[in-house]
């Protein structure tokens, strides 16, 4: 096997396939278990809500986006393609290019924003200057990405181990630093944020819709839907809601001036001396590999834009230079904007994961319920094949459902006037998913299935023996 992974977006054959489906538990338990989730769990805290319902809504936000985002992950191993590319029967050709470039700049802008709160953290750890730490961070978490998939699998698995060791002392050593009786006693219910707390970590966990079968694709085909789907969920699900509940008690119980990071060193070294060190660099460890990952489906991404827009030449080296087009890009990013406005930032990426809501809707729909898995894969690489350039059932229920948000939305920019009568909670993503799923079941109805289906037996007869571009 090549050390690096020659394929890109590109369908991966049945013969290529290999991988165990319970590898998908590590790589999103420690995708989630990392610095970067800490501050997810600390919002309600922050706004006065106790620990006690914070953590209610934590649990509750993190079941939410992860059941939505688990049911992607099963596309991989069914068809074998990148989670964007498998866009374009919803939405056409070229119509799928609004959710790739939606996605991509929230790719370089969450690894800009990645790569600020490593450098903070070695600045915390060992007083490591900004600029000099963001480059060689970054420069591992690429390379990581240019070997590819199965390093990543692996780097996740053995980081899983050391994640899961240090959590477990946490949790266990949390019961006798503090009195958890009193912590822990419900205190008043306060409504707006704990819907805060509860659609933010719904919407950190829908996050990884975008990418998730990008590490499943590779799996053999015959990994059922419910085996996929299991190990995925309770992977997201345990390392998104246990390292959100950690920055919830270390912000409810340490709060520190300085932010979550030293509230986490704060609270572990009171469970003995040095732990907040061990506790910082293993969590610093799970945001390098996040970044590959970020790296790794950023790069496929602009490639599938790319694709679009000219035929490109699939395999190596066109994944190595979009990798270090958007390696530049988020690099730029963190180095020429200051810490405060790259933070101020993380609003803006807010805006973006709105984008995403109608999204996901559309697509699970379209693959469990209109089209039950059946696909042409040839035809997604065809700009005037089965699926057209524009999909116009997609783009009007992408539009109806993300205008049905708008006065649901609580921004920096702007508050709907429905968010502003419930407090300025933010409950769009109970409306986009439903609205969005119901217009475009509704438009799908004279859809020939029949037809589509007599055209994909032809197009894909060779598969597996004939290049598909």
């Amino acid at each position: 096997m090549a050390l690096i992974e020659t394929r890109s977006i590109d369908y991966v054959p049945l013969a290529e396939r290999h991988g165990k489906v319970w590898h998908l538990w590590p790589v999103w338990f420690t995708g989630d278990a990392h610095l970067a989730t800490l501050a997810t769990g600390a919002i309600s805290v922050a706004a006065g809500l106790s620990l006690f319902w914070s953590a209610l809504a934590v649990i509750g936000g993190c079941v939410l986006g992860t059941v939505l985002m688990a049911f992607h992950c099963t596309q991989g191993p069914h068809l074998g393609l990148p989670q964007m590319i498998q866009s374009r029967p919803q939405f056409g050709y070229l119509g799928a290019l609004l959710v790739w470039v939606v996605a991509l700049v929230t790719y370089i802008g969450f690894n800009a924003l990645n790569q600020t709160l490593a450098a903070d953290t070695l600045k915390e750890l060992a007083g490591f200057p900004h600029g000099p730490t963001v480059i060689v961070f970054s420069l591992v978490a690429v390379s990581v990405a240019v070997i590819g998939y199965d390093l990543i699998h692996k780097a996740q698995r053995w980081l899983a181990y050391a994640m899961l060791a240090v959590l477990a002392v946490y949790t266990v050593g949390a019961f006798g630093i503090v009195d958890l009786g009193t912590l822990l006693a419900p205190g008043e219910f306060k409504p707006t944020p704990f819907l805060v707390q509860l659609f933010a970590a719904a919407a950190y966990q829908l996050s990884w819709s975008i990418y998730v079968s990008d590490y499943s694709r590779y799996l053999p085909k015959d990994v059922g839907i419910r085996e996929s789907f299991f190990w995925t969920f309770w992977g997201a699900f345990v390392g998104g809601a246990w390292m959100m509940l950690v920055g919830t008690f270390a912000a409810a119980a340490f709060a520190s001036p300085d932010g979550i990071v030293a509230a986490l060193r704060d609270s572990s070294d009171a469970i003995f001396p040095g732990f907040g060190i061990i506790m910082l660099v293993t969590s610093f460890l799970g945001l390098i590999t996040i970044t590959s990952l970020n790296f790794y489906g950023a790069s496929l991404t602009l490639l599938s834009v790319a694709d679009s827009l000219t035929t490109l030449k699939l395999g190596v080296k066109a994944r190595l230079v979009s990798l270090l087009a958007v390696f530049a890009a988020a690099l730029s990013l963190s180095l020429v904007v200051s810490g405060n406005v790259l933070h101020g930032f993380e609003a803006f990426l807010g805006v973006l994961g709105y984008l995403f809501t109608p999204w996901t809707a559309i697509n699970l729909v379209d693959f469990f319920f209109v089209r039950k898995g059946r696909y042409s894969i040839r035809a997604m690489f065809m700009a005037d094949g089965l699926y057209g350039r524009w999909n116009w059932r997609g783009l009007v229920s992408y539009a109806v459902g993300f205008a049905a948000m708008i006065p649901f939305f609580k921004t920096g920019l702007y508050t709907g006037p429905v968010a502003e009568a419930l407090g300025k909670a933010d409950v769009s993503m109970l409306v986009g998913l439903p609205v969005s799923a119901a217009v475009y079941l509704f438009l799908c109805r004279g859809i020939d299935l029949a037809g589509e289906q007599a055209q994909i037996e032809v197009l894909d007869r060779n598969l597996e023996t004939e290049p598909v571009r």
